[in-house]
């Protein structure tokens, strides 16, 4: 008997993730800074260096600069954490 299904595999979305990614604002979220707006979590591009806030913020900016840009991979920019997710597959990756 076979399966009808078969594993999916790694994300194909990894292959934007970069090793060298540097933190462009460290000290928060890159547009809630410039527009003075707070965030709850923040999230790492791991293509860019941007760091957006999370989707419980007000403005979901790491979801916007996903979108807008086309990087799908983030991870958790919060201490202690280190997930990633992928917006296009709506996953962890």
């Amino acid at each position: 008997m076979t399966a009808d299904w078969a594993p999916v595999g790694p994300d194909p979305h990894l292959a934007f993730v970069r090793d060298d990614v540097v933190p462009r604002t460290p000290e928060g979220c890159e547009d809630c800074l410039r527009i003075g707006s707070p965030w709850v979590h923040l999230r790492l591009c791991l293509t860019c260096g941007h760091v957006g806030c999370c989707d419980s913020s007000p403005n979901r900016h790491a979801r916007a600069h996903a979108a807008l840009v086309g990087h799908p991979i983030v991870r958790s920019f919060e201490p202690g954490e280190n997930w990633r997710w992928c917006y296009v597959d709506e996953a962890l990756a």
